[in-house]
Protein backbone atom coordinates (compact mmCIF):
# COMPACT_ATOMS: atom_id res chain seq x y z
CA UNK A 1 0.00 0.00 0.00
CA UNK A 2 0.90 3.62 -0.56
CA UNK A 3 -0.10 6.76 0.13
CA UNK A 4 -2.01 9.07 -2.01
CA UNK A 5 0.90 11.77 -1.82
CA UNK A 6 3.34 8.87 -3.06
CA UNK A 7 0.80 7.66 -5.38
CA UNK A 8 0.60 11.52 -6.84
CA UNK A 9 4.84 11.75 -7.21
CA UNK A 10 4.80 8.40 -9.12
CA UNK A 11 1.64 9.67 -11.23
CA UNK A 12 3.83 13.01 -11.79
CA UNK A 13 7.05 11.07 -12.87
CA UNK A 14 5.21 8.61 -15.29
CA UNK A 15 3.75 11.74 -17.32
CA UNK A 16 6.84 13.68 -17.14
CA UNK A 17 8.84 11.07 -18.48
CA UNK A 18 6.05 10.45 -20.96
CA UNK A 19 5.49 14.01 -21.73
CA UNK A 20 9.20 13.96 -22.82
CA UNK A 21 9.01 11.36 -25.20
CA UNK A 22 6.50 13.09 -26.53
CA UNK A 23 7.99 16.31 -27.20
CA UNK A 24 11.04 14.60 -29.11
CA UNK A 25 10.86 14.60 -32.60
CA UNK A 26 10.84 11.13 -34.09
CA UNK A 27 13.69 9.67 -31.98
CA UNK A 28 15.79 12.44 -31.62
CA UNK A 29 18.87 12.12 -29.23
CA UNK A 30 18.25 14.41 -25.96
CA UNK A 31 20.52 17.18 -25.11
CA UNK A 32 19.72 19.24 -22.34
CA UNK A 33 21.88 22.00 -20.82
CA UNK A 34 19.46 23.73 -18.88
CA UNK A 35 15.33 24.38 -18.03
CA UNK A 36 14.71 27.86 -18.78
CA UNK A 37 16.53 31.31 -18.36
CA UNK A 38 16.11 31.04 -14.04
CA UNK A 39 18.80 28.02 -14.17
CA UNK A 40 20.66 30.40 -16.48
CA UNK A 41 20.12 32.98 -13.38
CA UNK A 42 21.17 30.98 -10.86
CA UNK A 43 24.28 29.92 -12.31
CA UNK A 44 25.37 33.63 -13.21
CA UNK A 45 25.17 33.97 -9.23
CA UNK A 46 27.14 30.58 -8.53
CA UNK A 47 29.55 31.71 -10.53
CA UNK A 48 30.11 35.23 -9.19
CA UNK A 49 29.81 33.41 -5.57
CA UNK A 50 32.58 31.04 -6.67
CA UNK A 51 34.68 34.21 -7.95
CA UNK A 52 34.44 36.36 -4.94
CA UNK A 53 35.16 33.07 -2.53
CA UNK A 54 38.15 32.05 -4.09
CA UNK A 55 39.78 35.71 -4.14
CA UNK A 56 38.44 35.80 -0.42
CA UNK A 57 39.97 32.26 0.48
CA UNK A 58 43.08 33.20 -1.77
CA UNK A 59 43.78 36.48 0.06
CA UNK A 60 42.98 35.01 3.63
CA UNK A 61 45.80 31.88 2.33
CA UNK A 62 48.86 34.05 0.94
CA UNK A 63 48.70 36.70 4.11
CA UNK A 64 47.96 34.04 6.85
CA UNK A 65 50.77 33.01 9.11
CA UNK A 66 50.19 29.62 9.03
CA UNK A 67 51.01 26.89 6.28
CA UNK A 68 50.08 28.07 3.23
CA UNK A 69 49.29 24.91 1.78
CA UNK A 70 47.12 23.67 4.72
CA UNK A 71 45.02 26.74 4.53
CA UNK A 72 44.48 26.01 0.45
CA UNK A 73 43.38 22.54 1.67
CA UNK A 74 41.21 23.63 4.16
CA UNK A 75 39.87 26.13 1.81
CA UNK A 76 39.14 23.61 -0.57
CA UNK A 77 37.53 20.86 1.72
CA UNK A 78 34.91 24.06 2.70
CA UNK A 79 33.97 24.70 -0.82
CA UNK A 80 33.62 21.17 -1.69
CA UNK A 81 30.81 20.63 1.57
CA UNK A 82 29.10 24.01 0.45
CA UNK A 83 28.75 22.48 -3.11
CA UNK A 84 27.51 19.26 -1.70
CA UNK A 85 24.87 21.15 0.14
CA UNK A 86 24.05 23.50 -2.63
CA UNK A 87 23.75 20.27 -5.00
CA UNK A 88 21.17 18.85 -2.12
CA UNK A 89 19.33 21.80 -3.15
CA UNK A 90 19.77 22.30 -6.65
CA UNK A 91 20.21 18.31 -7.33
CA UNK A 92 18.16 16.36 -5.57
CA UNK A 93 15.12 18.67 -4.99
CA UNK A 94 14.65 21.37 -7.87
CA UNK A 95 15.84 18.92 -10.21
CA UNK A 96 17.83 21.60 -12.28
CA UNK A 97 20.62 20.86 -15.01
CA UNK A 98 22.72 24.12 -15.33
CA UNK A 99 23.10 24.83 -11.64
CA UNK A 100 24.05 20.91 -11.21
CA UNK A 101 26.37 21.01 -13.84
CA UNK A 102 28.20 24.09 -12.38
CA UNK A 103 28.61 22.83 -8.73
CA UNK A 104 30.16 19.81 -10.23
CA UNK A 105 32.67 22.16 -12.05
CA UNK A 106 33.13 24.11 -8.70
CA UNK A 107 33.56 20.69 -6.97
CA UNK A 108 36.09 19.65 -8.72
CA UNK A 109 37.70 22.29 -9.25
CA UNK A 110 38.08 22.64 -5.27
CA UNK A 111 39.25 18.56 -5.53
CA UNK A 112 41.93 19.62 -7.72
CA UNK A 113 42.86 22.70 -5.18
CA UNK A 114 42.48 19.88 -2.48
CA UNK A 115 44.81 17.72 -3.90
CA UNK A 116 47.57 19.75 -5.22
CA UNK A 117 47.34 21.57 -1.61
CA UNK A 118 48.10 18.06 0.22
CA UNK A 119 50.33 17.04 -2.04
CA UNK A 120 52.74 20.29 -1.71
CA UNK A 121 52.27 19.68 2.31
CA UNK A 122 53.21 16.46 2.39
CA UNK A 123 56.33 17.26 0.02
CA UNK A 124 55.49 15.17 -3.11
CA UNK A 125 57.63 16.39 -6.32
CA UNK A 126 55.47 17.88 -8.84
CA UNK A 127 55.26 14.94 -11.34
CA UNK A 128 53.92 12.74 -8.13
CA UNK A 129 51.84 15.62 -6.97
CA UNK A 130 50.20 15.48 -10.81
CA UNK A 131 49.00 11.78 -10.04
CA UNK A 132 48.46 12.23 -6.52
CA UNK A 133 45.94 15.57 -7.53
CA UNK A 134 44.51 13.94 -10.85
CA UNK A 135 43.50 10.25 -8.91
CA UNK A 136 42.16 12.58 -5.96
CA UNK A 137 40.41 14.57 -7.56
CA UNK A 138 38.91 11.89 -10.11
CA UNK A 139 37.40 9.64 -7.30
CA UNK A 140 36.28 12.46 -5.17
CA UNK A 141 34.18 13.41 -8.70
CA UNK A 142 33.44 9.67 -9.11
CA UNK A 143 31.80 9.71 -5.24
CA UNK A 144 29.77 12.96 -6.06
CA UNK A 145 28.15 11.07 -8.60
CA UNK A 146 27.69 8.62 -6.90
CA UNK A 147 25.48 10.72 -4.37
CA UNK A 148 23.89 13.26 -7.32
CA UNK A 149 23.94 11.21 -10.23
CA UNK A 150 24.81 14.37 -12.46
CA UNK A 151 25.50 13.13 -15.93
CA UNK A 152 28.34 15.59 -16.58
CA UNK A 153 30.02 14.03 -13.93
CA UNK A 154 31.04 11.19 -15.46
CA UNK A 155 32.83 13.20 -18.41
CA UNK A 156 34.54 14.32 -15.40
CA UNK A 157 35.35 11.29 -14.22
CA UNK A 158 36.80 10.15 -17.86
CA UNK A 159 39.10 12.65 -17.94
CA UNK A 160 40.22 12.44 -14.63
CA UNK A 161 41.17 9.07 -15.49
CA UNK A 162 42.86 9.72 -18.69
CA UNK A 163 44.92 12.68 -16.26
CA UNK A 164 46.15 10.40 -13.76
CA UNK A 165 47.08 7.83 -16.48
CA UNK A 166 48.92 9.61 -18.46
CA UNK A 167 50.41 11.76 -15.18
CA UNK A 168 51.84 8.11 -13.89
CA UNK A 169 53.38 7.61 -17.55
CA UNK A 170 55.05 10.53 -16.79
CA UNK A 171 56.29 9.32 -13.17
CA UNK A 172 57.30 6.59 -14.74
CA UNK A 173 59.80 8.51 -17.32
CA UNK A 174 57.94 8.66 -20.08
CA UNK A 175 58.68 12.28 -20.20
CA UNK A 176 55.66 15.35 -21.10
CA UNK A 177 54.32 14.53 -24.33
CA UNK A 178 53.73 17.23 -26.87
CA UNK A 179 49.99 17.42 -27.97
CA UNK A 180 50.23 15.23 -31.29
CA UNK A 181 51.90 12.82 -29.40
CA UNK A 182 48.70 12.18 -27.37
CA UNK A 183 46.96 11.04 -30.57
CA UNK A 184 49.33 9.77 -32.75
CA UNK A 185 49.87 5.98 -33.04
CA UNK A 186 53.40 6.06 -34.89
CA UNK A 187 54.93 8.61 -32.35
CA UNK A 188 57.29 7.73 -29.62
CA UNK A 189 55.99 7.25 -26.03
CA UNK A 190 52.68 5.26 -24.78
CA UNK A 191 50.10 8.26 -24.54
CA UNK A 192 48.92 7.37 -28.25
CA UNK A 193 48.19 3.93 -27.18
CA UNK A 194 46.86 5.06 -23.70
CA UNK A 195 44.19 7.22 -25.25
CA UNK A 196 42.61 4.91 -27.31
CA UNK A 197 42.59 2.21 -24.71
CA UNK A 198 40.83 4.35 -22.45
CA UNK A 199 38.79 5.86 -25.24
CA UNK A 200 37.06 1.94 -26.17
CA UNK A 201 36.95 1.36 -22.15
CA UNK A 202 34.73 4.62 -22.23
CA UNK A 203 32.71 3.47 -25.24
CA UNK A 204 32.42 0.54 -23.63
CA UNK A 205 31.00 1.80 -20.22
CA UNK A 206 28.66 4.30 -22.53
CA UNK A 207 27.30 1.53 -24.05
CA UNK A 208 26.58 0.13 -20.92
CA UNK A 209 24.71 3.18 -19.83
CA UNK A 210 22.98 3.53 -23.42
CA UNK A 211 21.62 -0.28 -23.56
CA UNK A 212 19.82 0.38 -19.47
CA UNK A 213 17.91 3.13 -20.66
CA UNK A 214 17.63 2.38 -24.63
CA UNK A 215 14.52 4.45 -24.47
CA UNK A 216 16.59 7.38 -23.53
CA UNK A 217 13.83 8.96 -20.36
CA UNK A 218 16.67 8.45 -17.25
CA UNK A 219 20.01 10.10 -16.32
CA UNK A 220 21.58 6.93 -17.57
CA UNK A 221 21.19 7.95 -21.29
CA UNK A 222 22.34 11.63 -20.52
CA UNK A 223 25.62 10.06 -18.71
CA UNK A 224 26.22 7.19 -21.71
CA UNK A 225 25.96 10.74 -23.84
CA UNK A 226 28.57 12.42 -21.95
CA UNK A 227 30.89 9.78 -21.51
CA UNK A 228 30.14 9.04 -25.50
CA UNK A 229 31.74 13.07 -25.96
CA UNK A 230 35.10 12.23 -24.32
CA UNK A 231 35.26 8.56 -25.95
CA UNK A 232 34.90 9.55 -29.40
CA UNK A 233 37.49 11.81 -29.99
CA UNK A 234 39.89 9.73 -28.32
CA UNK A 235 39.11 6.74 -30.23
CA UNK A 236 38.56 9.13 -34.39
CA UNK A 237 41.35 11.21 -33.50
CA UNK A 238 44.06 8.40 -32.25
CA UNK A 239 42.99 6.46 -35.38
CA UNK A 240 42.36 9.45 -37.94
CA UNK A 241 45.40 11.82 -37.27
CA UNK A 242 47.53 8.67 -37.31
CA UNK A 243 46.54 7.83 -41.12
CA UNK A 244 46.30 11.25 -41.93
CA UNK A 245 49.94 11.86 -40.98
CA UNK A 246 51.17 8.68 -43.02
CA UNK A 247 50.53 10.64 -46.26
CA UNK A 248 50.29 7.86 -48.34
CA UNK A 249 47.09 6.79 -50.81
CA UNK A 250 46.57 3.57 -49.15
CA UNK A 251 46.48 5.71 -45.43
CA UNK A 252 44.13 8.25 -47.04
CA UNK A 253 41.74 4.80 -48.22
CA UNK A 254 42.72 3.53 -44.94
CA UNK A 255 41.23 6.78 -43.57
CA UNK A 256 38.04 7.11 -45.50
CA UNK A 257 37.13 3.51 -45.01
CA UNK A 258 36.94 4.35 -40.80
CA UNK A 259 35.33 7.33 -41.25
CA UNK A 260 32.52 5.89 -43.01
CA UNK A 261 33.06 2.80 -40.75
CA UNK A 262 32.39 5.67 -37.61
CA UNK A 263 29.45 7.09 -39.54
CA UNK A 264 27.45 3.63 -39.52
CA UNK A 265 28.54 2.97 -35.91
CA UNK A 266 27.08 5.91 -34.78
CA UNK A 267 24.16 5.58 -37.12
CA UNK A 268 23.77 2.08 -35.21
CA UNK A 269 24.27 3.27 -31.58
CA UNK A 270 22.31 6.47 -32.69
CA UNK A 271 24.97 8.33 -31.23
CA UNK A 272 25.95 11.73 -33.67
CA UNK A 273 29.51 12.60 -31.70
CA UNK A 274 31.37 10.07 -33.67
CA UNK A 275 30.51 12.11 -36.95
CA UNK A 276 30.96 15.59 -35.71
CA UNK A 277 34.59 14.48 -34.36
CA UNK A 278 35.73 13.04 -38.07
CA UNK A 279 34.20 16.03 -39.30
CA UNK A 280 36.81 17.83 -39.64
CA UNK A 281 39.47 15.36 -40.54
CA UNK A 282 36.62 15.29 -43.71
CA UNK A 283 37.77 18.64 -44.20
CA UNK A 284 41.20 17.95 -43.90
CA UNK A 285 41.41 15.46 -46.46
CA UNK A 286 39.60 17.90 -48.92
CA UNK A 287 41.84 20.66 -48.66
CA UNK A 288 44.77 18.69 -48.89
CA UNK A 289 43.72 15.89 -51.44
CA UNK A 290 41.31 17.39 -53.13
CA UNK A 291 43.18 20.78 -53.74
CA UNK A 292 40.54 23.08 -56.21
CA UNK A 293 37.71 21.33 -56.00
CA UNK A 294 38.28 21.08 -52.16
CA UNK A 295 35.71 24.42 -51.29
CA UNK A 296 33.30 22.21 -54.01
CA UNK A 297 33.82 19.09 -51.47
CA UNK A 298 33.34 21.16 -48.35
CA UNK A 299 30.17 22.29 -49.83
CA UNK A 300 28.59 19.12 -50.16
CA UNK A 301 29.77 17.97 -46.73
CA UNK A 302 27.96 20.43 -45.16
CA UNK A 303 25.15 19.53 -47.61
CA UNK A 304 25.47 16.13 -46.14
CA UNK A 305 25.31 16.78 -42.78
CA UNK A 306 22.76 18.51 -43.03
CA UNK A 307 20.66 15.82 -44.71
CA UNK A 308 21.75 13.46 -42.53
CA UNK A 309 20.53 15.01 -39.48
CA UNK A 310 17.09 16.31 -41.24
CA UNK A 311 16.67 11.98 -42.22
CA UNK A 312 18.71 10.64 -39.44
CA UNK A 313 15.77 8.53 -37.59
CA UNK A 314 14.68 7.30 -41.59
CA UNK A 315 18.25 6.45 -42.62
CA UNK A 316 18.78 5.07 -39.43
CA UNK A 317 15.34 2.88 -39.63
CA UNK A 318 16.63 1.48 -43.06
CA UNK A 319 20.00 0.76 -41.63
CA UNK A 320 18.55 -1.30 -38.52
CA UNK A 321 16.12 -3.21 -40.45
CA UNK A 322 18.75 -4.52 -42.71
CA UNK A 323 21.50 -5.78 -40.20
CA UNK A 324 20.95 -9.18 -39.09
CA UNK A 325 20.25 -9.89 -35.26
CA UNK A 326 23.45 -9.13 -33.21
CA UNK A 327 23.91 -9.66 -29.30
CA UNK A 328 22.45 -6.31 -27.73
CA UNK A 329 20.49 -5.07 -30.72
CA UNK A 330 16.96 -5.17 -28.67
CA UNK A 331 18.67 -3.21 -26.38
CA UNK A 332 19.78 -0.51 -28.71
CA UNK A 333 16.97 2.49 -28.90
CA UNK A 334 13.97 1.63 -31.04
CA UNK A 335 14.44 2.62 -34.89
CA UNK A 336 10.52 2.05 -35.97
CA UNK A 337 8.73 5.47 -36.14
CA UNK A 338 5.70 5.61 -35.25
CA UNK A 339 3.41 6.58 -38.35
CA UNK A 340 0.34 7.38 -36.62
CA UNK A 341 -0.32 9.15 -32.90
CA UNK A 342 -3.37 8.10 -30.94
CA UNK A 343 -5.94 11.00 -31.06
CA UNK A 344 -5.28 13.87 -28.16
Amino acid sequence: MISEAQAASVLALSEARAGVRERMEGRDEPFELFRGFNEIFIVVGLVILYAGWMGVTGLSAATSLGPTGLSFAIYAAITMAVSAGLAGYFTLRRRMVAPSIALTVMFGLAALQLGASLGWQVGLNFQQRAVFTAGLATMAMLGWYGVFRIPFSMALVALGVFATAGAALIVQGAGLPRPQELFLLSADGPFAALTIVLGLIGLAVALAFDMSDPHRVTRRSATGFWLHVVAAPAIVNTVALTLFTDGSRGAVMALMAFLAAMALFALVIDRRSFIVAGVGYVVALSLGVLEDSAMLAILLLGLALVLLGAGWEQMRGSLMRALPRFPGKDRLPPWTLLDERPPA
